[in-house]
C-alpha cells in the first residue's frame, strides 16, 4: 500500500516515565504517525466519509498519549498504534514517539522510539 495519511509533530503533555518526578511533573511528547490505507475511493468521491478523518485521528492519538501514565515510551507507541489500527481502513501504521525532555545527562537532539505495526 503506497497511500498514506501522515501526521507529524503531534504534541501531547503527559506523565510517562520511570522516574517519580516524570510522573509527578509531566513533560512534552511529540508523535509522528504514518497510516497506510487505500485513498483511491476518497479521491474519487471527494467525500471525507470515504477516508479516515485526520483531524479526528489526531485528537484520538493525543488523547491516548495523555491518559494512563506508563513507564516506557515503547508502551506509548504500542498504544498509539492500536488507536490508529482501530480504524478498519488502515492496514499498517508507523509510529514514532519523541521524548524531547528525556532524563539524559548529556546534550542530545532527540530521543525516540519507532514501531511499525500491521493489521493481523
Amino acid at each position: 500500500m503506497s497511500d498514506r495519511i501522515i501526521l507529524a509533530g503531534l504534541r501531547a503533555q503527559a506523565h510517562h516515565g520511570v522516574y517519580e518526578y516524570e510522573r509527578r511533573d509531566g513533560q512534552p511528547f511529540v508523535i509522528d504517525v504514518v497510516a497506510h490505507l487505500d485513498l483511491a475511493r476518497a479521491a474519487g468521491t471527494d467525500d471525507v466519509a470515504d477516508t479516515v478523518h485526520y483531524g479526528e485521528l489526531a485528537v484520538e492519538i493525543v488523547e491516548s498519549v495523555e491518559r494512563d501514565p506508563v513507564d516506557l515510551i515503547e508502551t506509548v507507541a504500542e498504544r498509539v498504534a492500536a488507536v490508529v489500527l482501530a480504524h478498519r481502513a488502515i492496514e499498517r501504521v508507523e509510529v514514532t514517539v519523541h521524548k524531547p525532555e528525556a532524563p539524559i545527562p548529556v546534550p542530545f537532539a532527540d530521543v525516540a522510539v519507532a514501531i511499525d505495526r500491521s493489521r493481523a
